[in-house]
Formats: C-alpha cells, structure tokens, sequence
C-alpha cells in the first residue's frame, strides 16, 4: 500500500516492510519471503516471533542497520555480515539521513509475557511528512498518550497496533489505543498466527462504529 511518500507492506504477524526513498526497512521480520535486503531493521524485543535470527539473516547486507533492544544483542551478533547496532530502550531517538526513529515503551498490564521491567519496545518511525507507530507487544497503556498529537501539522500518522489478546491487547483495547492516539490510519497485526486468532474483521468492525479508518494492508 502506498501512503504519502512510503509504501507499507504488512507481512503477516507483527512483520513489516516500509519503503522510502530508496531505503528498506523491515520492523520484527518472522517467516517473511521477500527478495529486498533490508537498509534498516526494527526489532521490539527478543521474542522468537520478533527477532528471528532465520529471517534477519535472509533480508541482512553489508551495511544493515539494526535498532534492536539489549537482549536481541546475543542473537545478532552471530549474522555474516557487517552490520551496525544500534541499542535502544524507551525514550531513546536516533536520527539518520532523513530517518528518525524514537523507541516508545511496550509492556503488559495484567499478563507476565511482556513485563515493563524489560525494556522493551515500540517504535515511532518518521519518514518525511508520515510517522509510522509501530507498537510492539504490548498493551493498552498509559505512554501511549505522549503520541497523541503525531498526526497533527500535516503529518500523516499510521499505527500499527497488535489485536491479538493472548498476549497484548484484544480488538477492543486496540480500538481504545486508537481513540486515545488519534491515528489517521489503523492497520492491525499480531494476529491470525502463532495460535492467535484472527479477529481483525471484528476489529475493523468496531472501528467504524468509532469512526476509526482502519484497513488491513
């Protein structure tokens, strides 16, 4: 799907490829089967289903750059190639080219999957006039009012926010993240494998009751 100056690929889960101005960059690559070796990967945390050494080395080049969270480090350090890493934690920013990308805290509530005290992440990606939150596995939590506000001053705001529920947010809790944050496009992901069910046509569903733009790419 192209919007604004980005193409946006979902590829199944939590994965993506987003194309800008040249550049590739893929955000938690699992199971993916492209052909395009990656400028940039994003990786949220160091779950199996999120850094997958399998598919990273697939889309890795001389020259990638990984933004990843310190317990990826280990996993990475064993690809053939010259990469260059880059640790994040919430709160940190990295500027590149015309690329900027803010780590934004992921975590569970009331589920011991993905506790806050790991660090973990999502991402605010922008890409010239589009930013581009990807969220991570995570909940309905109270950080994520600090993106309320990306979408204004011509920006055009897209969240990719998980719906799962097993392990981060069900339908209903992604469409309140996407009143809180007020997107101008909703794409649903982490769903429909790993034994989670797909209940994206429900959350479309209550999106458009909310008056949501939500669409799956």
């Amino acid at each position: 799907m192209k919007v604004q100056e980005i193409e946006i690929e979902w590829l199944k889960h939590s994965s993506f490829e987003i194309k800008f101005k040249g550049k590739n960059i893929f955000i938690d690559p699992f199971k993916i089967d492209v052909s395009d070796k990656a400028d940039v990967i994003l990786l949220t945390h160091d779950h199996f289903d999120h850094c997958s050494i399998q598919d990273i080395e697939k889309i890795a080049k001389d020259g990638t750059m990984i933004l990843c969270t310190p317990d990826c480090q280990s996993k990475i350090t064993r690809i053939q190639k010259k990469i260059e890493l880059i640790l994040m934690e919430p709160g940190k920013e990295v500027t590149f080219e015309s690329i900027r990308v803010k780590a934004i805290p992921a975590y569970n509530q009331n589920k011991q999957f993905h506790p806050k005290s790991e660090g973990w992440v999502g991402y605010v990606v922008q890409l010239g006039s589009t930013i581009v939150y990807h969220a991570g596995d995570t909940d309905l939590i109270k950080e994520m009012s600090d993106l309320v506000g990306y979408g204004k001053k011509g920006n055009f705001f897209i969240a990719l926010l998980p719906i799962g529920g097993t392990y981060t947010m069900n339908e209903e809790e992604a469409v309140k993240a996407a009143q809180m944050i007020h997107p101008d496009l909703v794409v649903p992901m982490h769903y429909g494998s790993n034994e989670i069910k797909d209940n994206s046509a429900k959350f479309l569903a209550l999106c458009k009751e909310k008056g949501i733009d939500a669409k799956i790419i």
